[in-house]
């Protein structure tokens, strides 16, 4: 049963909703989770999970939970996974504690599209749903907010060291979400009055002390001006140790992470970079489409403007060494890069990326790169430069002396794949990618 799996979806910004809790142990386990079944069920609508996960993948019903739950138990926990097969895409998680009095309780959910909840009506139910849970859980700590900007403020650190912050959870308001379930003592803490008092679009306590807030009708709109506003004038009402146009100001330059810009990548190498946006976090993407949109690549100098004559012996030989040079390369990355066994340029800006969002040539030993890989990947970009473009090979005893004439221009194919291997930066400023189109372009000129 295929789910829908976020990595395997477009890079866009989702809905959070984390809840940490407890819930009472002296009950049946499935008892204990029927309120919150209940309400998932009643108030989910079109992002209803169809699909249960413990130890295999079944298709939702309160059976296959049960089941479910009966194969995850054991001493320590019972966790299992809800997810969707169409869109809107969910991972969800439910986590129960076993060891102590009252059980652990954690509920993870993220939902992508965030544009999803754009509708005040959807937005609602969901509010609707953390209630009804809020009224059965006793929760320490809640919170929904889009994921991009809740990665921003620091969540879940906010500050600490990894150790510091499991140990101490929530322990102050460090942040205002969009939807939020203070538990009673993080209301006593600030005050129960006061929080009641906070200037939102609703704020209501709960009959186990908890009081829900929640910012804005709305959970896509966090980035506008009114939004963040509010969100500014809520933090400084729950901390008035914070100063309201301080904190107005880093929500601003957070919003301004997310304003579009508009690939203007340099030509050469505009395949290649298209492809690097998407690998960083929402919130980080804007900003590095900016960055490579004044990205420009030094032009390539691994060329000459005449041959140097041959001085090998066995020219089929060494042609024939540099064939499985780069035959290697293909047995090598087949499986992670498919379109290799195509040798086309395309295949050169897929090695491109592979290389780049690997990191190869920091992650992997010195020694491995300059004596396999980098001579692997010389051989294999002077043989698209004889098979597409219609070059010769003019083998050289020094092997980064090696050219292929395309036109009235010689490469050297191995000089450029040991630059484009010294480190990651190296890969963007000696990339395949261009260095092919660059050749391509004098032998287009050439024959015009």
């Amino acid at each position: 049963m295929k789910v829908l799996e976020f990595h395997e979806l477009r890079a866009e910004d989702g809905l959070r909703l984390l809840v940490d809790g407890a819930i009472d142990e002296r009950a049946a386990l499935e008892p204990r989770l029927e309120p919150l079944l209940n309400a998932l069920e009643a108030h989910a609508g079109e992002w209803m999970p169809d699909v249960v996960e413990g130890k295999r993948r079944r298709k939702y019903s309160r059976a296959a939970i049960s089941k479910s739950l009966e194969e995850e138990r054991d001493v320590g926990s019972t966790s299992i996974g809800l997810y969707r097969t169409r869109a809107p895409a969910l991972d969800m998680t439910l986590s129960l504690g076993g060891t102590t009095s009252p059980a652990e309780l954690e509920i993870s959910v993220a939902l992508q599209p965030l544009s999803f909840f754009s509708g005040a009506a959807r937005c609602q139910e969901f509010i609707e749903m953390v209630r009804a849970w809020a009224r059965h859980v006793l929760v320490t700590y809640a919170m929904a907010h889009g994921m991009a900007d809740r990665q921003l403020s620091g969540a879940p650190y906010f500050g600490r060291d990894g150790r510091t912050s499991r140990k101490d959870g929530f322990d102050t308001i460090y942040e205002v979400f969009w939807l939020n379930v203070f538990g009673p003592k993080l209301v006593e803490m600030v005050g129960r009055e006061r929080m009641l008092s906070t200037p939102a679009h609703l704020v209501e306590e709960l009959p186990n002390g908890s009081v829900l807030l929640v910012l804005w009708p709305t959970a896509a709109d966090f980035a506008s001006e009114e939004a963040r506003v509010v969100q500014a004038r809520a933090h400084v009402h729950l901390r008035p140790d914070l100063d309201f146009d301080t904190v107005l100001s880093t929500l601003r330059e957070r919003s301004a992470a997310f304003v579009p810009v508009e690939p203007r990548f340099h030509p050469d190498v505009a395949p290649f970079l298209s492809r690097l946006p998407d690998e960083f976090s929402i919130g980080e993407r804007q900003r590095k489409i900016a960055e490579l949109n004044a990205f420009r690549p030094p032009s390539p100098e691994e060329w000459l403007p005449a041959a140097l004559p041959s001085d090998v012996e066995n020219p089929e030989r060494v042609l024939a060494d540099y064939g499985v040079l780069s035959e290697g390369l293909v047995a090598a990355l087949h499986t992670q890069v498919p379109s290799i066994m195509d040798e086309t340029p395309e295949s050169l800006t897929d090695l491109d990326f592979y290389f780049w969002r690997e990191n190869f040539p920091e992650r992997y030993k010195r020694e491995l790169v300059d004596g396999h890989t980098a001579p692997a990947l010389g051989a294999y970009l002077g043989e698209l430069l004889v098979r597409r473009l219609g070059g010769t090979w003019v083998p050289r005893q020094k092997r980064e002396e090696s050219q292929v004439r395309v036109g009235h221009r010689v490469w050297l194919p191995f000089l450029r794949a040991r630059r484009y291997m010294q480190s990651r930066q190296s890969l963007l400023d000696y990339s395949l990618t261009q260095l092919f189109k660059d050749a391509a372009k004098g032998n287009a000129g050439e024959n015009a």
